[in-house]
């Protein structure tokens, strides 16, 4: 097996912050285009290789390409089986366990699907997957897909979806010498807070994995002047729902919660939203994957990608060698065992399938 704590940091040494993923996915289409048999797709800089062989059965390998900005840790550093940089976690580990993949088993027993996508890590109009599912999902087709996510070498089963709204409360401005002759709205958000602090959210177990529920004030805006009591306060709250609830229950959910704290004039906007991913672990792969290599599953209790395989139809987990705890910090780092343990769970499961029923002719 080649050292992928150093192909790693190669990949590290590649600079692809967000919009500027052009050289990373220059090295991944040579790598890719250097596997005997696999076709290679290039849109924009997003990189699809893809094999051919009849298979019954066809796994997608998915990872993104860029980091957030760098942090002084552009430089990659290996110390014994440690590897500091930006992107060692998030997730250029797991890309490079996907490109090993691609040169060590040219000929799987299921037909592997590796996509490359840029711009994960902003807004999600640019988002690499997004384009490609509206523009090309013939190219991202199978029957179970796993993201390279930070999970530790652990399966990260489906994802809770994620809500942001915006709670506008009104008052009436007046001088704040005589302020009982308006009404503070700012002041009517203390009601509000008290119940979001209190809140208790539900910890539903679907196929054996417990998520766990959450409700934020995550931002505050209103006021002003120095001398004006204001009459305009807005709250933002973000909600992290359960994959067993539509994006509309969930909205339903948090508008009966605010409804006590609403009067005529007030409203409440949701301005962001994405669906969840119910868990996949009793897919036959990701069964497999699971038992031979005795990986540990849990719920994902972020928003990742796989949601939108899942939106699609194809049944998603995440996988991958990076702590997601350390993604995004300046001592972002990786341990090689991790990055072997994916390679060789991952190998395995390419080499033997799902069993008999997956492997081809």
């Amino acid at each position: 097996m080649a050292d992928l704590l150093a192909r790693t940091a190669e990949l590290i040494d590649i600079p692809s912050p967000s919009f500027g993923e052009a050289a990373i996915a220059d090295h991944v289409e040579a790598g890719l285009r250097a596997v005997p048999g696999l076709e290679v797709t290039r849109i924009g800089d997003n990189v699809i290789g893809r094999t051919d062989a009849g298979r019954t059965a066809r796994l997608v390998l998915a990872g993104h390409t860029d980091t957030v900005p760098a942090n002084g840790n552009e430089v990659p550093r290996v110390e014994g089986d440690t590897l500091w940089g930006l992107g060692a976690s998030d997730m250029k580990s797991g890309l490079a366990v996907m490109l090993e993949l691609a040169r060590a088993v040219p000929e799987p027993a299921v037909d592997v699907t590796y996509v490359f996508y840029v711009a994960e890590e902003v807004t999600a109009e640019h988002n690499g997957l997004r384009a490609l599912f509206a523009s090309h999902p013939e190219l991202l087709a199978g029957d179970v897909a796993l993201l390279g996510e930070p999970t530790s070498a652990a399966i990260e089963a489906g994802c809770q979806g994620t809500m942001r709204m915006e709670v506008r409360l009104r008052g009436q401005r007046a001088h704040t010498a005589r302020p009982w002759m308006g009404r503070n709205a700012i002041h009517r958000l203390g009601a509000l807070l008290e119940r979001l602090d209190a809140y208790e959210g539900r910890r539903p177990v679907l196929a054996g994995c417990e998520y766990r529920e959450a409700l934020q004030a995550v931002r505050v805006d209103g006021g002003v002047a120095g001398n004006v009591v204001p009459d305009l306060a807005t709250l933002t709250v973000n909600h992290r729902f359960a994959p067993d609830r539509t994006p509309e229950e969930a909205e339903a959910h948090v508008r009966e919660l605010l409804a006590p704290f609403l009067e005529d004039g007030d409203d409440a906007l949701v301005v962001d939203v994405a669906n969840g991913s119910p868990p996949a672990v009793d897919h036959p792969l990701l069964q497999a994957l699971v038992e031979r290599n005795d990986l540990p599953v849990a719920a994902k209790l972020g928003w990742t990608d796989v949601a939108r395989f899942a939106a699609h139809g194809i049944p998603a987990a995440n996988f991958g060698p990076g702590d997601a705890t350390l993604a995004h910090a300046a001592d972002e780092r990786v341990e090689r065992a991790r990055i072997d343990r994916c390679f060789e769970a991952l190998a395995d499961l390419l080499r033997r399938g799902g069993g008999p029923d997956t492997v081809g002719p």
